[in-house]
């Protein structure tokens, strides 16, 4: 949202006894020297954790510095998220002497690993791993949640950030070449004006919202079940556009066969520069930058959540990571806890009014 990028760019508290920072404007080539400094803070970060814990006059919780780190993840393995955690799990396996395991917990709408985690004991050995919606959209989304996003958990930090695009097929013809072109064909064939998203209540799906809303024209959500139907629909000529990360439709559109009308970011995604952002086609408010970011058990110590944001952020930096990211259309992105919690709670607040607005509730 427009707000979270506002957010991040005030917060200036960033990691700098470790070198970690908003680090999506770093272009580095990768180096084995740097790769060499970034391990060995990791292994520094990993050794004053482990002290934390075993320092704090408590049997219990010396004994969960010898845990293994245990990385909870709401979606299935293969998928975006899975795989940068295991990316991020690789390189904080140093620092954690006990292990860092990924554990893919799937179901309810990844509610079960926000519930599993919710409930887990606040010693640092737990983490949730997620995208931004999960604690941003469905706070408004469902009628019922069993967690708190804001009381339930400690935010450590994001490790990553990206836009989303949206993608014209052939249905509407060479002739729409961006978005005040799909909104004038919109308005001429109102019996067409769709657009494909891959799941109701997700932040593809409010983003045709928010156009629906600044354009002035009704627009109908078709949701699919999974990206792939989706894309042999907008390919096929079957609907007019479709709302996904840029990683999904990135190949179609550098061969030609789907047209970028609009990214969502605040500035033109690096991974597609040619294509203009919603806010350069005339639609100021329309800014959507999506994270994924750890978090704690509430009630865990300060002094471990310090840590363990840390040692993550330098892992989510580096090179391999870094270069990992790259093949989901992924930037690095790392904050502090103190400047991740206000970007969470204005992305919580700007969301709250596009799904009233929706009239989308999700089912539980």
């Amino acid at each position: 949202m427009q707000a979270s990028h506002r957010a991040s760019d005030a917060a200036s508290t960033l990691f700098e006894s470790t070198g970690a920072s908003d680090a999506s404007a770093s272009n580095r080539a990768p180096t084995s020297a740097g790769n060499r400094r970034s391990r060995r803070r990791i292994l520094a970060a990993g050794a004053a954790f482990a002290a934390a814990g075993m320092g704090l006059g408590n049997g219990a919780r010396a004994q969960a510095a010898q845990k293994p780190l245990r990385i909870v993840v709401g979606f299935p393995a293969g998928g975006a998220t899975d795989v940068i955690a295991r990316m991020i799990a690789d390189r904080l396996r140093p620092a954690f002497p006990g292990g860092v395991i990924v554990e893919n917990r799937v179901g309810a709408s990844a509610r079960l690993a926000v519930d599993f985690v919710k409930n887990a004991e606040s010693d640092g050995s737990t983490l949730l791993f997620t995208p931004d919606f999960i604690m941003t959209v469905y706070p408004h989304s469902f009628r019922r949640l069993a967690y708190d996003a804001q009381r339930d958990f400690v935010p450590l930090t994001p490790s990553s950030r990206s836009t989303l695009v949206l993608t014209a097929g052939p249905l509407m013809g060479d002739g729409v070449r961006n978005v005040g072109d799909f909104v004038q064909w919109c308005r001429e064939h109102p019996k067409q004006a769709s657009y494909a998203t891959t799941s109701p209540g997700g932040t593809p799906h409010f983003v045709g919202v928010m156009l629906s809303r600044a354009s002035g024209v009704e627009m109908t959500a078709v949701h699919y079940k999974g990206g792939a139907p989706a894309l042999q629909d907008l390919l096929g000529g079957q609907i007019a556009v479709s709302v996904n990360p840029l990683a999904e439709v990135l190949p179609y559109i550098r061969s030609g066969r789907l047209r970028a009308l609009a990214t969502t970011g605040a500035t033109r995604s690096r991974f597609l520069p040619e294509a203009p952002t919603f806010v350069e086609s005339g639609y100021r408010d329309l800014v959507v930058e999506t994270w994924i970011g750890f978090f704690a058990p509430a009630r865990t110590p300060a002094d471990i959540t310090a840590r363990l944001a840390r040692v993550i952020a330098e892992a989510a930096t580096s090179d391999e990571v870094r270069q990992g990211m790259e093949k989901f259309a992924i930037e690095p992105y790392v904050l502090a806890p103190a400047a991740f919690a206000p970007v969470i709670r204005a992305d919580l607040d700007a969301w709250g009014p596009v799904v009233k607005a929706s009239g989308f509730t999700a089912e539980d």
